[in-house]
């Protein structure tokens, strides 16, 4: 599997992209917010000779989800998110207003994904995570294979994600992390929502959010 991140939008929210060897590939959390954006995931798609199949949202706060009516017109793909989720995605117009932002509601999703989920496109699975704490319905997807998880904003290089948003509940997030993330092998790769990606390792020796509890 291939991974390319793209940064969108005013949050500088983190896109990822992963290429299954069949040329299929699956779109985490999509944020471009205007044309230009949008022609730069297509012409990275395109570039590299993929079929999107698969749409996933970790959870989806707007900037999140600002892409995914273009990806439904585009290649017709509707989401997978957490029903938990479902007033982030339903409030999103309202939360772009208070960023000096407009947007459409983000489409009604395709389906609710859980933990009891395995997400497939091509040869490659990604197994769901429910690690709310950031928004009640955030998920991880992890990539056993090839050693990776896309967290979110659940887990971040140095910190984690905020907790005074609706739905957010900061001890919630702790065990969260420290009973699905902290507990993949070390040398997993995290690819966080927003900034650089770390390892699970990296993480348990020196966020400092972890230091005093």
């Amino acid at each position: 599997m291939e991974i390319f991140r793209l940064i969108f939008s005013s949050f500088q929210e983190n896109t990822y992209i992963l290429k299954d060897k069949s040329g299929d590939c699956a779109i985490i959390d999509c944020g471009c917010y205007d044309k230009t954006e949008f022609a730069e995931l297509v012409n990275l798609i395109e570039s590299e000779n993929m079929n999107p199949v698969l749409l996933l949202n970790t959870h989806c706060h707007l900037d999140h989800v600002f892409g995914n009516r273009f990806v439904l017109e585009k290649y017709n793909l509707r989401t997978l998110c957490h029903e938990s989720d479902e007033f982030n995605r339903i409030n999103s117009p309202q939360d772009a207003i208070l960023f000096g932002l407009t947007m459409d509601t983000s489409p009604e999703p395709g389906g609710f994904i859980s933990e009891s989920n395995v997400l497939k496109f091509g040869t490659t699975e990604l197994a769901a995570l429910e690690v709310p704490g950031h928004t009640s319905g955030s998920l991880a997807f992890y990539s056993e294979k090839n050693n990776c998880v896309f967290s979110g904003d659940a887990l971040f290089a140095g910190n984690i994600g905020r907790t005074d948003l609706p739905g957010g509940d900061y001890d919630t997030l702790i065990k969260s992390i420290r009973q699905k993330l902290f507990v993949l092998p070390q040398s997993t790769i995290v690819y966080p929502g927003h900034g650089n990606a770390t390892t699970i390792g990296d993480e348990i020796r020196s966020n400092h959010c972890f230091i005093f509890i």
